[in-house]
């Protein structure tokens, strides 16, 4: 088992990277969590892998941190639920986003992922039911986000970026920001992403 890799970071192909391990070179996907917290190319990385192995292929998946990994492998207990299916999930909702919508059971946010639709939603919210734990941070900043933040982020997924990708951009806003002006920063920070 590939449990973790460190090496220099030669390529990044969303959902896919290759890293270079001592001449080696793994290609590896990623959820989008991950990819936006990738150094610049040539720039040492450290990821925690799982490494999925069938019948036709082996399959390396990294992830930026343990917990990541763990929510991966719990998603692929679930029937149904396969690589593809997990790395989406954990790219369109950050871990503290995805126990939220679990302790909440919020079928209609899990179903704006792609690939996830009503039954799939409410399987995944029956079996991650107690797997997660909601961090005081995570119920705090909901509980903070301004309407302006809302607009922002809905406005960014009427223009085809996913739920993760628009919260992320919105984080990075200045707090203060109007809707039209946070919308073109917003696309800036995403098109350099």
């Amino acid at each position: 088992m590939i449990g973790r890799l460190t090496g220099i970071l030669l390529e990044k192909n969303p959902p896919q990277i290759l890293l270079d391990v001592q001449g080696v070179a793994y290609e590896l996907d990623v959820p989008m969590s991950t990819f936006y917290n990738l150094p610049v190319l040539h720039e040492k990385v450290v990821l925690h892998t799982q490494l999925i192995v069938r019948e036709d292929a082996h399959l390396l998946y990294g992830f930026s941190s343990h917990e990541e990994r763990v929510a991966f492998r719990q998603l692929l207990k679930i029937s149904g639920v396969g690589p593809k299916l997990a790395l989406s999930v954990l790219s369109g909702l950050s871990l503290n986003d995805l126990a939220a919508a679990v302790a909440n059971k919020e079928v209609g946010r899990l179903t704006k992922i792609p690939g996830v639709g009503k039954k799939t939603a409410e399987r995944l919210l029956l079996e991650l039911q107690g797997k997660f734990v909601v961090t005081g941070a995570s119920v705090v900043q909901g509980a903070t986000v301004s309407s302006a933040n809302d607009d922002i982020v809905n406005a960014l997924q009427a223009l085809g970026y996913n739920v993760k990708e628009a919260d992320w951009a919105a984080k990075q806003l200045p707090k203060d920001s109007n809707v039209s002006d946070g919308i073109r920063q917003a696309l800036k920070l995403l098109s350099k992403a």
